[in-house]
């Protein structure tokens, strides 16, 4: 195969699916990962793809932070697709932690008014979604207020959160990368999302798919943390089946 097949090839895959990886590509061409890397170092010169460690996307794989009065009116039919799918996570008498975002803020609004629930959070888009509610009592972490998230992060809300201990953590992220893991923009956000997940017995990661092979600034933790991922049907064939591989379960809705 000739260089210029190997580039068509690396192409249509990546049109495909918006990501291909090293070690995937070295191996349907019969090549060593050393020439793929240097094959996608050339399409990336020529701005073609992105690259990043052992993969190559069609998009710039970084986020930046942004306000949640302009992402939520983004995604707003696989959102609510994905909220309503969360909802079948929930038990009666459950105590959750719900982070913050625009995806976890459309499953707080998609709890039943009446369903009993304990609720911790520290995003005052959630909170407010939920104050009318009967059933369900509500904890709202203080600190410093992010207000491109409406969020409060920092000191204040990580040492109160070390007070509680819930069965289950509701959370939206920036970016799901196979090398990187979950990430957020902030990292003041990323390290309170870091220890909510310390604090549940399980990680449930409500996620649109213009996520995946995306990297925020902020680390939050590995994939190995997420016991499940609830997305939509935009997923890259290819990230299911890596994140099925590390014993997480993919919902598709």
């Amino acid at each position: 195969m000739t260089i210029a097949e190997r580039h068509k090839h690396i192409l249509d895959e990546l049109g495909k699916s918006g990501f291909v990886s090293v070690s995937d590509l070295a191996k349907s061409l019969q090549v060593t990962v050393v020439t793929i890397r240097k094959d996608l170092k050339i399409l990336e010169d020529k701005g073609l793809l992105y690259r990043s460690h052992g993969s190559a996307t069609s998009v710039s794989p970084y986020v930046s932070d942004r306000s949640v009065q302009v992402k939520k009116l983004e995604q707003v039919e696989e959102k609510s697709k994905i909220a309503q799918k969360a909802l079948e996570f929930l038990e009666p008498k459950d105590a959750i932690i719900i982070g913050s975002g625009t995806t976890v803020g459309a499953f707080a609004q998609a709890i039943p008014r009446n369903f009993p629930l304990t609720v911790l959070t520290s995003a005052m888009n959630v909170a407010m979604a939920l104050i009318d509610t009967t059933e369900i009592e509500l904890v709202q972490l203080g600190g410093v207020v992010r207000k491109s998230s409406s969020s409060a992060v920092g000191h204040f809300a990580e040492e109160m959160l070390k007070s509680f201990a819930c069965s289950k953590l509701f959370l939206s992220v920036d970016g799901i990368s196979l090398d990187h893991g979950l990430t957020t923009s902030n990292m003041m956000e990323a390290h309170l999302n870091a220890q909510m997940i310390r604090s549940v017995q399980k990680t449930i990661v409500l996620v649109d798919s213009r996520k995946f092979g995306r990297k925020g600034f902020g680390k939050i933790g590995e994939l190995e943390d997420v016991d499940v991922i609830i997305t939509d049907s935009g997923i890259p064939e290819i990230f299911k089946e890596k994140l099925e591989e590390k014993g997480i379960e993919v919902v598709v809705v």
